[in-house]
């Protein structure tokens, strides 16, 4: 037994030894660790997939889901692996969902958390405005989203003449929505019929704007070519004969009590 512990000492002592099994001793621990690590990597984890196409707001359904397997370096802190995360979620609203594509929580919303594009990006001081259309005022669905147009006015003078002419020029549209308030285009497979532009203008202009549409004229959506969106000029009342035939018909609104004066510069003024 001592011979046994002697010869130990003595092996265990000797300096190339100890070198030789600390190299083999980090060639173990680089070997299992690197096999480890290319399992890890390798190693295919189950996880939902879109089975369809997926327009935005659309609710999801289990139908809609399926499963694939990829390996788990494909894997990042956005996707979602677990359906019950997914079902009855919705596509947000500026998301299309590819067919095949895996869910990622930044295209996942509850209806709740659903915002809507149309009020996404409006000026300060800048009032929005809804205003009636049908496909035939649209040119037959030809109106979008960030294109800018022109609103015309039409009406009849006191003497029974047709005055029409631009009133405001240069105008984004935010949003195009059908009778239910959804938007138009976002399910291009199937487009409904347009029911109002929405879109924003200064204080002054939403004001006129109202007037018009309460008076007995109708306000007309004018489209322009890609260049006329591509590069918009400023928002600006086209036509002050125009304006003043309009307000002319409006009475000044008093900012603390009192009656009503009449006028024929209401600015800013309510519809008689």
């Amino acid at each position: 037994m001592n011979n046994l512990i002697i010869s130990l000492k003595r092996f265990f002592g000797n300096k190339n030894t100890i070198t030789i099994i600390c190299v083999l001793a980090i060639v173990l621990i680089l070997y299992f660790a690197y096999n480890y690590r290319i399992k890890q990597a390798t190693e295919p984890l189950r996880v939902p997939y879109a089975r369809q196409e997926i327009q935005p707001r659309e609710q999801i359904t289990e139908d809609m889901i399926g499963y694939v397997e990829i390996p788990k370096k494909m894997i990042t802190s956005n996707t979602v692996t677990n359906i019950n995360n997914i079902i009855g979620m919705f596509a947000n609203y500026n998301t299309v969902i590819p067919s095949g594509s895996l869910f990622y929580q930044s295209t996942l919303v509850t209806w709740e958390q659903m915002p809507d594009s149309a009020w996404a990006d409006i000026p300060d001081k800048y009032t929005v405005v809804s205003l009636n259309v049908n496909t035939e005022t649209t040119y037959g669905n030809s109106i979008f989203p960030g294109n800018y147009i022109d609103l015309y006015y039409a009406a009849h003078d006191s003497t029974g003449k047709l005055l029409l002419g631009k009133l405001i020029e240069s105008i984004e549209v935010l949003a195009v929505k059908d009778g239910s308030g959804n938007h138009v285009f976002e399910n291009s497979a199937e487009l409904s019929a347009p029911s109002s532009l929405i879109f924003a203008v200064p204080e002054d202009m939403h004001l006129l704007l109202r007037k018009a549409g309460y008076l007995s004229g109708e306000i007309i959506p004018v489209p322009r070519n890609a260049s006329y969106s591509d590069n918009p000029g400023a928002t600006i009342v086209s036509s002050e004969y125009i304006e003043d035939f309009i307000l002319s018909q409006t009475v000044i609104l008093p900012e603390q009590g009192g009656s009503s004066n009449g006028g024929n510069n209401g600015r800013p003024g309510t519809v008689n």
